[in-house]
């Protein structure tokens, strides 16, 4: 049986059993979730965190160095980040537009008693001056993948540049990333069991009462990501990448998966590196370089989320907002997702800064905060396909260049 087959069969079987639970025997669901279902789901997760930084340093450290040239260095990435921003903006304004369209808010819902307590965003400036580390080993055991990137990049620059000096760093480096490749392949095994246990707790602990209030609100979002991740990643693979979508979906499809059932771009990176490079063809050198900086800057789902989150909040609380708060929504989520951690959750905290921007309620978020963890799972996913498909556009632009290959220590 296929991977793909038995994470399905994980997830299918964690969301039967969670909400069977949930409704049944759930005094059964709490003693299962605490000893078996979370537990679980937390060793598969930790699992693939124990990998994340090591395998962003090595991967990027040596895409960097395999490109070698510093102006390819810089095509590549300056088409990169500018396919990010592109989708970004893309994504938020389908948001607003479908918000505005349906207005979830505008259902009765009653926002009196509602309370959040936002925790203090970075702001745009502390974001990009932050991004070079003073202590690269703390920015290393603290998880600060833009730091991390940024060291990275110095390091591979300086390996493509010394050549043959440093030949032994290069060898160990390679040597690295050959260990965690292999070691993701060993963990993966593990995905199916970690996608039933995460999906088991997540829908147990939801049921269906606090999605059935929010129904509007959730459909609007999930609508927003299938028209973003079908339509405008499908576009872009098949106008500007030259493959079928059918075939890039479905090669991508495994990490998909796994994107869905941890939450986490950053988690998920090991498995969609992998699934890129395999059934996708895009040289390592590529995704090593494109899928590391997407897991760090490129949140188009989260994206969304906060743009229909933000209309949503707006309506239930009866304000309108002016054009130029719109468009104030839109560059700030943009710049926010750039400043946006690839780890669960962390998408409400920059709504939060949205809001304030726009002198909305922060409190609104308590209105869906409830269902945020099923809506998080999918937009994480649709995060994820965007690195991907950044990664084939990129691969099909830098052919009439000649694609960079993996550069190797002799």
């Amino acid at each position: 049986m296929k991977l793909t087959t038995k994470i399905l069969i994980g997830l299918a079987l964690g969301a039967f059993i969670g909400l069977g639970l949930h409704f049944f025997a759930p005094d059964l669901f709490n003693t299962l979730d605490a000893y078996f279902f979370s537990p679980l789901g937390t060793i598969f997760l930790n699992l693939i965190k124990m990998l994340v930084v090591p395998i962003v340093f090595f991967s990027i450290t040596l895409g960097v160095a395999s490109l070698g040239d510093p102006k390819k260095l810089g095509r590549i990435g300056g088409k990169t980040i500018l396919f990010f921003l592109a989708t970004t903006t893309i994504a938020i304004t389908i948001a607003i537009g479908l918000a505005y369209i349906i207005q979830p808010g505008n259902t009765g819902i009653d926002p009196s008693g509602a309370e959040y307590e936002s925790q203090e965003a970075p702001t745009v400036v502390e974001t990009f001056t932050s991004i070079i580390p003073t202590n690269p080993i703390q920015a290393m055991t603290e998880g600060n993948m833009l730091q991390i990137i940024a060291f990275a990049i110095f390091i591979g620059y300086a390996l493509a540049i010394l050549g043959k000096k440093t030949e032994g760093v290069m060898k160990f480096i390679e040597q690295g990333n050959d260990i965690m490749m292999f070691l993701v392949n060993l963990i993966m095994r593990l995905a199916p069991y970690g996608a039933f246990g995460l999906l088991a707790s997540a829908i147990g602990r939801m049921g269906l009462e606090g999605a059935q209030a929010m129904a509007a609100y959730m459909l609007v979002v999930l609508f927003a990501l299938f028209i973003h991740l079908f339509v405008v990643y499908g576009s872009a693979v098949s106008l500007l990448g030259k493959m079928n979508p059918v075939q890039f979906f479905k090669g991508f499809f495994p990490a998909f998966t796994v994107g869905f059932s941890t939450s986490s771009s950053s988690s998920t990176l090991p498995v969609s590196m992998k699934t890129a490079q395999e059934n996708l063809n895009v040289p390592k050198p590529i995704s090593s370089f494109v899928q590391p900086l997407g897991a760090t800057i490129n949140m188009d789902g989260t994206a969304i989320m906060q743009g229909v989150a933000t209309i949503f909040i707006a309506q239930v609380y009866g304000s309108e907002l002016a054009f130029s708060q719109l468009v104030m929504v839109v560059v700030i989520a943009v710049l926010a997702s750039i400043g946006t951690a690839g780890v669960p959750g962390v998408g409400l905290i920059m709504l939060a800064m949205v809001l304030n921007q726009v002198d909305l309620p922060v409190e609104g978020i308590a209105l869906i905060i409830g269902i945020d963890r099923l809506l998080d799972m999918t937009r994480t996913a649709v995060n994820i396909t965007g690195d991907a498909a950044c990664a084939v556009v990129i691969t099909e632009s830098e052919k009439k260049h000649g694609l960079p290959e993996e550069k190797t220590a002799e």
